[in-house]
């Protein structure tokens, strides 16, 4: 049996452990949450490396990626620094592929309706691969990265504006700390509405599920969302509000969908190459897996 694990920056309350198969191999699939302490998912790292055939990187990135190009993340690179032996992904692999086709699959499994229509991004550079997806579909675009990182209330609405912001802010992004970042520990269950003009005006919401939660309004009545790492409870919450539709870009597992993390570990570990896989090794598994992102209805 393969073994992936993802030590994860998240709350521990949302840890679990599935055993699935793929590709003829069975992967043991476990997620660990440090709550928020850095201190311990580096020590986890370390003890873990050379322990399990991969390992994925939670709660936050190890790079800001667009495209095949990437600038490394000073404070989570530091969380693996001591990992020599076991072959680390972030999930940024299949953000780039897999993630990339989810605006069609959309089209697909809603009809030609969502063929066009507006989309608002929480952090683009974060998914850059959903993001092109949209805009190739000519949807009118916010990606409001600048908002959910930084609180400057400055909207980006084209793709040659992501792509400037890349790359001038990128080198800045990845030099700052983690708990600017990304939402870790209890901050993950904060809801603060924010940006409430942006999320009124979007029919597709997408992102990561932590950062739409995080300044999400309490009314978004028919609105679609397309994300991943959901659980039942994000579920609840979500129709709650009133979301009709939820397209997670992993595949749901025993209730919930997994981080692209820690989905990327597992074919790593299936792989058995003992590196990080290309993009092209990733598509293909993908390809022979037939895995695509997945539509949920709610109402």
């Amino acid at each position: 049996m393969k073994r992936a694990v993802s030590v994860s920056l998240g709350g521990s309350e949302r840890d679990k452990a599935v055993t699935v198969d793929l590709l003829g191999e069975t992967v043991l699939i476990e997620r660990w949450g440090t709550d928020g302490d850095t201190k311990r998912a580096a020590a986890l790292f370390s003890e873990l490396d050379g322990q399990v055939d991969a390992l994925g990187v939670g709660g936050i990135d190890l790079w800001v990626q667009m495209g095949e190009a990437r600038i490394p993340i000073q404070a989570a690179q530091k969380l693996v620094a001591g990992v020599h032996k076991t072959p680390v992904v972030d999930g940024s692999g299949l953000k780039n592929t897999l993630e990339r086709h989810s605006a069609q699959v959309l089209v697909d499994s809603l009809g030609d309706s969502y063929a066009h229509g507006r989309v608002m991004h929480t952090v683009a550079v974060d998914r850059y691969g959903m993001a092109l997806g949209f805009f190739e579909l000519g949807y009118e675009t916010v990606c409001c990265d600048l908002m959910f990182t930084v609180g400057l209330p400055i909207p980006i609405r084209s793709l040659s504006s992501l792509n400037r912001l890349g790359r001038t802010l990128g080198p800045l992004v990845a030099r700052l700390p983690i708990s600017i970042l990304y939402p870790t520990g209890e901050e993950q269950d904060a809801i603060i509405p924010k940006f409430t003009e942006y999320y009124d005006w979007a029919t597709v919401v997408a992102g990561d599920c932590h950062y739409i939660k995080r300044h999400m309004p309490e009314n978004l009545q028919g609105k679609v969302l397309v994300t991943n790492t959901t659980t039942e409870k994000d579920m609840e919450l979500f129709r709650r509000r009133g979301v009709t539709h939820v397209m997670t870009t992993t595949p749901i597992i025993d209730g919930r969908s997994f981080g692209t993390n820690m989905l990327e570990a597992a074919l790593t570990a299936v792989a058995g190459k003992g590196r990080e896989l290309t993009h092209a090794e990733l598509h293909e598994m993908l390809q022979e897996l037939d895995l695509k992102p997945t539509l949920h209805a709610l109402t």
